[in-house]
């Protein structure tokens, strides 16, 4: 399509616009990594700013060494491979029902509402928590998994997504004889790539990031995951720099550049798997939002 010279003149001011913006909004990271580069003097006289001074690896040696970080990433890779298999398998099964039209599925709309009350109104923080720690979950990794193991928005996502597949790939399925399962697996899940990819982002991302319900449900701090960790971290002066590091270490590792890599290698993992699948995210949530 040919553009006239305004819509041109609106191309090129949009995409300086959008390149300014996503500038300003990696500029943070970039100092932070900077940090994490930089050695400790010029670090704390805050002399760093988008590139490293002193350029020195002193910070993640210190953190290969510290064992609560290696240990709050564990539970972290942990939460989220489980947490994800189970939220996809859940929402796989939910959204598959609840896609059915109500003369498939007697009550599907009651089931429907259902679900989506729990979006309008929230049972609070104690009921929550109360009932957590009567099914003997606290202080494991079930804790972190299974209260968010439903997430409904991607649900609804999902099953409009359904609803918009050709009712003959469903049929041509029940007359070869398979069932409600079969169905499911062998037709719906392969031709629904782009909302699983989205979905599966979403589910990722709340994982990894979550960090308020690891310290209400984690009664020891050697079962936070990752995000919780690095709360604790940002908030309290990491006094271990000083038991176990020599002086000449200390030149090279600080407070601010251990915080510092120690944030950026929380959030390297997202931005690893994110270019891969972004691919598939609005392709995924505007095909998902076509029905109602």
């Amino acid at each position: 399509m040919r553009l006239s010279p305004g819509g041109k003149i609106f191309v090129v001011g949009n995409t300086i616009f959008l390149f300014g913006v996503s500038i300003l909004c990696l500029l943070p990271l970039i100092h932070i990594l900077a940090l994490s580069f930089s050695s400790s003097g010029p670090a704390t006289a805050n002399e760093v700013k988008f590139w490293p001074v002193d350029f020195t690896f002193g910070s993640y040696k210190f953190i290969m060494h510290k064992s609560e970080f290696l240990t709050a990433m564990v539970v972290t890779l942990k939460r989220f491979s489980i947490g994800t298999a189970i939220s996809l398998a859940l929402t796989l099964l939910s959204a598959y029902a609840l896609s059915k039209e109500e003369r498939a599925f007697r009550g599907r709309t009651l089931y429907a509402w259902i679900f989506m009350l729990t979006i309008l109104f929230n049972g609070g923080l104690i009921p929550w928590y109360l009932a957590i720690h009567q099914t003997g979950l606290l202080d494991t990794i079930w804790a972190l998994v299974i209260p968010n193991g439903v997430q409904v928005f991607n649900v609804i996502l999902l099953l409009n997504f359904f609803r918009g597949l050709p009712k003959e790939l469903e049929e041509a399925a029940f007359i070869d004889g398979a069932g409600h399962l079969t169905t499911l697996i062998r037709v719906f899940i392969p031709v629904s790539a782009p909302a699983l990819a989205t979905i599966t982002l979403f589910t990722i991302v709340y994982h990894w990031n979550a960090w308020f319900d690891g310290l209400l449900l984690m009664n020891s701090p050697a079962h936070y995951p990752l995000q919780s960790y690095l709360q604790t971290v940002t908030t309290v002066r990491d006094l271990t720099l000083i038991s176990s590091q020599s002086l000449d270490d200390l030149k090279d590792v600080s407070d601010r550049t251990s915080k510092s890599a120690q944030l950026f290698l929380g959030a390297l993992p997202i931005l690893c798997v994110y270019p891969f699948l972004q691919r598939y995210f609005i392709k995924g949530v505007v095909l998902g939002s076509v029905k109602e």
